[in-house]
């Protein structure tokens, strides 16, 4: 074989990255971080669809850091087909990628091609949702997920006014109608979001304050495949025909995402609530469309995450573990994949209700005033 003459050296800039979140409540850290001798190396990124804006940002937001870290940027969507996603990530390792930073589609699909990559030598980072069932995961990058759950239930708890805005129960009784809804059953985030929720919301349910008039409170009942919003609209209409046709209504819904908000608030409309009576509800990722809507009363709260964040994170781990060092992590126990647990960085959500918009999303600059109120 030829030898390839290096005619020059291109010296990589350090780039600091910053761990810390966003002045509203994200945890904090600090990692300085450069691309040394993978230097203009490709890292994949897989993001599973482009249908929710979180994700779009989400994979700008990776793309934009990692490529002024001094890397090649490999940024694909598979629009929730998991073949899709699978063939996206073997193109990823036979085109040499260095790391792969992967949201996935299903956590427990990737096993051969995790294998593959690890044969390869390539790192894996799981990005927000955790990769299942494979031992070549080595870091993820993720929010307290535990913590949303429990801040999504509080909000509903706070806008039904059982307890207060510090968290206190207050003298009210109730019963308030709530219904439920869940993520997708693929997703290993979906669980601990509802698990959070339900352990926050149970003792209201057994004091009586809170009921599920329809009954349905399983997570496999509850659960919404691919969080899809047409799904949860039509769940909504039939749990609004089946319960509430005797004139009573409902007071509260625990929505696991902005996108099933949206669903549920269509069918409340469409049966005739209005923004007298439309019920405490619920979100996460606080997607514009939501924002306007808990402007406009329709919505009650959102959880914001700050992808511009965990993005940092994503690429720290990678920048770390591409030049031999150890990834800063938060959290070394609760993330079991069943073959392993996963170290992980644990960012914080913060709760957004129309009071805090201007304060969390616009003043910290993930807004501006024109999208919000446009």
């Amino acid at each position: 074989m030829k030898k390839k003459v290096v005619l020059s050296l291109l010296a990589a800039g350090a780039m600091v990255i910053s761990l810390a979140a966003c002045s509203s409540g994200g945890s904090s850290g600090s990692s300085t971080s450069s691309a040394g001798a993978n230097a203009g190396g490709l890292i994949g990124v897989a993001m599973p669809t482009k249908s929710s804006e979180r994700w779009i940002a989400d994979g700008n937001n990776i793309k934009t850091q990692l490529e002024a870290a001094g890397y090649t940027v490999d940024l694909e969507y598979a629009e929730d087909d998991i073949p899709t996603q699978v063939s996206q990530l073997e193109n990823m390792i036979t085109k040499g990628a260095k790391a792969l930073i992967i949201a996935s589609i299903d956590g427990t699909t990737l096993t051969n091609t995790l294998q593959n990559a690890k044969d390869n030598n390539i790192p894996v980072i799981a990005y927000d949702r955790l990769i299942r069932d494979s031992e070549n995961v080595d870091y993820y990058a993720t929010f307290d997920n535990y913590k949303v759950g429990v801040e999504q239930a509080t909000s509903l708890l706070t806008g039904l006014g059982l307890v207060d805005a510090s968290g206190n129960k207050t003298a009210v009784k109730g019963p308030f109608n709530v219904e439920l809804f869940a993520g997708s059953p693929d997703d290993n985030n979906a669980t601990f979001f509802f698990n959070g929720a339900m352990d926050t919301l149970k003792p209201y349910i057994a004091d009586g304050s809170v009921v599920i008039k329809s009954g349905q409170t399983d997570f496999n009942t509850v659960a919404t495949l691919r969080w899809d919003p047409a799904t949860a609209q039509a769940r909504m209409e039939n749990i609004l025909t089946s319960t509430y046709s005797d004139g009573s209504k409902v007071n509260g819904v625990l929505s696991p995402y902005d996108g099933l908000s949206r669903g549920i608030i269509s069918a409340l409309t469409s049966a005739g609530y209005t923004a007298a009576d439309i019920p405490i509800i619920t979100g996460q990722d606080a997607e514009i469309d939501s924002v306007k809507a808990i402007n406009a009363g329709e919505q009650y709260s959102t959880i914001y995450k700050d992808t511009r964040e965990l993005a940092k994170v994503a690429v720290a781990m990678a920048t770390a573990v591409l030049n031999g060092q150890t990834p800063e992590t938060n959290d070394s126990k609760t993330y079991d994949n069943g073959k392993k647990v996963v170290p992980a960085e644990l960012l914080q959500p913060v709760v957004v209700t129309k009071d805090n918009i201007q304060s969390v999303l616009i003043d910290g600059g993930y807004y501006t005033a024109a999208q919000v109120n446009g």
